[in-house]
């Protein structure tokens, strides 16, 4: 029995989402509103996360070099390796899949909290009496703002990663430069880097789309929001985790 309510529960929740998805992807009432708002969610959600992106890239970066010089150089193998392991680390995975898990605890409990705010203060219901599409109106700007902006949080992670990766050349001298620009452009194959731009596009509408169904969602006070934001931020990072699963072995 409980099985069978756990799985009554998801597929309700599953179905909740998908009908207020079908709300949401509608043609909006008025443009000029519309524009307006996704320039906004654009500046609020991704340009506003360039700081945490810059520091965390730079150290993993710098970390990921320096454990490869550690741990894996050795006599026996080129001096580039360490540069070559560093860029596909950055590439493969961290940018897209671990930068957006990170995103997900940021980005994610904003938006959740922010709807579940508007929704326990009657403010969506308020919109709703007015006859407005409040699911149009304040989730699709998230969704596509979101979307928009994850590829240039990718490649500048990717960058500030690589220039971690010199600093620790140029500063701690663990390898020469030249040998980290060797490894760097060693096979360097240009579809990792769409690989990683079309996998942040994914996550980028989980992150948004699930966290937005939580907060609008939400029923109850402010205890609930609280508790709609951590669930929000949990799912889009699972579905996250399985979705990279599906896309390295579907994009590789």
């Amino acid at each position: 029995m409980f099985i069978i309510r756990l799985a009554h529960r998801y597929l309700t929740t599953f179905g909740s989402y998908l009908m207020l998805m079908g709300r949401t992807f509608s043609i909006p009432e008025r443009m000029r509103m519309f524009a307006k708002r996704y320039v906004k969610e654009m500046s609020q959600l991704g340009i506003n996360s360039i700081g945490i992106v810059l520091l965390i890239s730079f150290f993993i970066g710098a970390v990921i070099c320096i454990q490869m010089k550690v741990n894996i150089q050795s006599p026996w193998m080129p001096h580039w390796v360490t540069g070559y392991v560093t860029r596909e680390i950055m590439l493969l995975e961290f940018s897209s899949s671990i930068m957006c898990l990170i995103l997900s605890g940021k980005v994610g409990s904003n938006i959740a909290s922010e709807l579940g705010t508007m929704r326990v203060t009657q403010q969506i219901d308020a919109l709703d009496i007015m006859g407005v599409n409040s699911a149009s109106y304040l989730i699709l700007p998230k969704i596509l703002g979101l979307v928009t902006i994850m590829p240039f949080l990718v490649i500048f992670s990717s960058t500030l990663g690589v220039i971690g990766a010199y600093a620790t050349a140029f500063v701690g001298h663990m390898m020469s430069p030249e040998d980290l620009t060797s490894g760097m452009h060693h096979a360097f194959n240009e579809w990792f880097v769409w690989m990683s731009i079309i996998k942040s596009l994914f996550f980028a509408f989980i992150i948004s789309s699930v966290s937005s169904y939580f907060g609008y969602t939400v029923e109850g006070g402010s205890v609930e929001v609280g508790t709609a934001s951590t669930n929000g931020v949990v799912c889009s990072s699972v579905l996250i985790l399985f979705s990279d699963v599906f896309l390295t072995e579907l994009l590789s």
